[in-house]
């Protein structure tokens, strides 16, 4: 034992020794302007050592701006001045992204109040040109590797909480159906579509934390006119096309979550600090949506880009949020207030809706903002007040925005959208039915043609020949139809047809279908509570009032920008149905249960009895003494006399 606690010091002792010659060779190669000297006389020395030390405190409050790395050389400093380490030129080449923000805030008529998110990320760069894109700075890495691996044109996904009723609140600048709405474009070297799809809804459920994975052949359509690519590249070519949806996705801060990570600045600044989930989700209508896409970076598209955003739509309830004030406020809405713009981002402002109050006779917002802007949105012109939060005086003294909105009068009349739809079924019992789609043409006096896009799952068998389309009670015969009928346990039915809607009309599609038997193990937990039918996608160019703007690289607000215009005189709209609850034939889930329960019964009665006769070795017993007799033979026996 003596021996090996020798050598064991000795070792120690030798690693000691080699530790303290390292590091004095290192403080030796260490060049003398890092290392603490004698003082100078050199007054100009002082002079910038006093000045490094004063500018310490102001880079340290800085810490969180967005600052442009400039490649530097030995050649760029002054003579007599450059640094013994010259800076040696970077190959990873700068990233050329740009990040903006805005909020849009919409007085309803109803006293409701509809709030808009929109984040938008640009990034010049080519994820399908071959090389390995690893350096990354506002567009976040997991979507970016996402897009190369699986060859990805366009991603539009959506998760939405509620339905937006667009008779009291109009048309949303982002519109999105019921549950999850996944519809992607691949690129045309892609061989395996399908597998590609089903690869891809099983990483984007696991990075937004959804049931994505549920996405099968059974609810996923190929549309052969509906949902063309909203960015550059507009190929038609529908087999890289596809498009699904879960109507009974539920929404929660799981999928909240994820998605605010992606932001450059997260939730810790900016726009995205109100987005505090308590208050989301405690209101009429929430939606989230992610939207990739390639667009064009100058008018002769000469240089494309790479856009992500992220737009999250909310609309609070006058009664639930407000406790029937009619009076709004950031604190409010969202219990927080604004102190700051990202850090990271180009442009932060705050839009509010102040069309229909041009003289403030109907409300009033405080703090007023000199700022105003219009803009051309859903073919109306809409005026806004803007607050600029890269701006300090926005904050004020206080440096913190609570915007408020008080509530003068209650009247006036909102503008009836000019297209709108709903669909119910109709019918009674258990084997047939009938689905009705009601849409309706607002416009005084001129038609615009309309597509319609159903996806019915295979176990509600869809008569096609019972297929009637009625616009102010005669025929309306679609100018397009494309029908793929449904394969059981295999794919969706799928209509599309190109409608012609009369000028201030309600044009119905009506259908009938039949109730398949579904086997046992095909129903869900609670299969009393019905079977959910996506949403009608109903797409349209709208005549508009005022004349669109059709260039799309033009600087406008985020809100006004998504869909692209290419006529002047009509804009694009989108229009989703409520989504259908249908009963199926549903067996007695119970009667499994009783019968084990009445068999086990059965079983332990009568074969318990008859078991017990078999088993049991029957003995007869002479019944005990009483007290009395007892008494006697105890006394017997002590006289000696024989027992009784």
């Amino acid at each position: 034992m003596a021996a090996h606690r020798c050598s064991y010091s000795a070792v120690l002792l030798i690693i000691y020794i080699l530790t303290v010659f390292i590091v004095a060779d290192s403080q030796e190669t260490t060049p003398n302007v890092d290392r603490p000297g004698p003082a100078t006389n050199n007054p100009q020395t002082a002079t910038n050592t006093a000045e490094q030390t004063a500018e310490q405190p102001a880079v340290e409050e800085k810490r969180w701006v967005a600052t442009e790395v400039e490649e530097a050389t030995a050649d760029d400093a002054p003579t007599g001045q450059q640094h013994p380490e010259a800076v040696v030129p970077s190959s990873v080449p700068l990233p050329k992204d740009d990040f903006q923000e805005e909020l849009v805030i919409r007085p309803l008529h109803s006293g409701d109040i509809y709030a808009s998110f929109q984040f938008r990320t640009v990034w010049e760069t080519e994820f399908m040109s071959g090389n390995k894109v690893s350096h990354y700075r506002l567009f976040p890495k997991s979507l970016g590797q996402l897009i190369s691996k699986f060859s990805v044109r366009e991603l539009h996904i959506s998760f939405t909480q509620g339905y937006w009723r667009t008779m009291q609140w109009g048309q949303p600048f982002q519109p999105s159906p019921p549950g999850a709405e996944l519809w992607v474009w691949f690129q045309d070297s892609v061989t395996d579509v399908d597998g590609t799809w089903k690869e891809l809804t099983n990483v984007l459920s696991g990075i937004f934390c959804a049931s994505l994975n549920f996405i099968d052949s059974t609810n996923t359509v190929q549309p052969s006119a509906s949902f063309k690519p909203l960015g550059i590249n507009n190929v038609t070519d529908h087999r890289f096309l596809r498009y699904a949806t879960l109507p009974r996705e539920i929404v929660c801060t799981e999928n909240l979550t994820p998605w605010k990570k992606l932001l450059p600045c997260g939730s810790k600044a900016g726009l995205a600090v109100l987005l505090k989930s308590e208050k989301l989700f405690h209101s009429s209508f929430h939606s989230q949506a992610v939207h990739i896409r390639p667009v064009c970076q100058d008018w002769q598209c000469k240089t494309t880009s790479w856009e992500l955003r992220q737009t999250l739509n909310v609309v609070f309830d006058l009664h639930t949020s407000a406790q029937g004030k009619r009076e709004w406020s950031l604190f409010k809405m969202f219990a927080r207030t604004l102190t700051e713009a990202c850090p990271l981002a180009s442009s932060s402002k705050i839009y509010i809706d102040i069309t229909d109050n041009p003289q403030g006779e109907q409300f009033e917002v405080s703090p007023a903002t000199p700022l105003l802007s219009q803009a051309v949105v859903l073919g109306d012109r809409r005026t806004f007040s803007v607050y600029d939060l890269t701006q300090q005086i926005t904050f004020g003294t206080v440096r913190s925005l609570n915007l408020l909105i008080r509530w003068k009068s209650s009247e006036g009349d909102m503008l009836r959208p000019l297209l709108h739809a709903e669909r119910y079924v109709a019918g009674y019992g258990l084997q047939t039915g009938e689905i009705h789609t009601l849409m309706y043409n607002n416009h005084p006096y001129r038609s615009f043609p309309v597509l319609l896009l159903d996806s019915v799952p295979w176990y509600l068998r869809l008569y096609i020949h019972t297929l009637t389309v009625t616009s102010k009670g005669k025929d309306n015969k679609p100018s397009y139809i494309h029908y793929q009928p449904s394969k059981d346990r295999v794919r969706p039915h799928l209509l599309e047809m190109l409608v012609q809607l009369p000028p201030n009309s309600v044009t119905e599609v009506t259908v009938q279908f039949e109730r398949a038997l579904l086997k046992w193990t095909e129903y869900t937990p609670d299969p009393n509570h019905g079977f959910y039918v996506g949403s009608s996608v109903i797409s349209s160019l709208v005549p508009s009032v005022v004349a669109m703007d059709t260039n799309s690289t033009r600087d406008r607000p985020l809100f006004s920008s998504f869909f692209p215009c290419k006529e002047e005189s009509s804009y694009f709209v989108r229009v989703y149905t409520e989504p259908l609850l249908v009963n199926l034939p549903t067996p007695d889930f119970s009667m499994p249960y009783n019968v084990i329960c009445l068999t086990c019964t059965v079983v332990a009665v009568g074969y318990g009895s008859l078991y017990n006769l078999l088993t049991r070795s029957f003995q007869i017993e002479e019944p005990s003494p009483g007290l009395a007799k007892r008494i006697a033979n105890i006394i017997r026996k002590m006289r000696g006399v024989p027992p009784l």
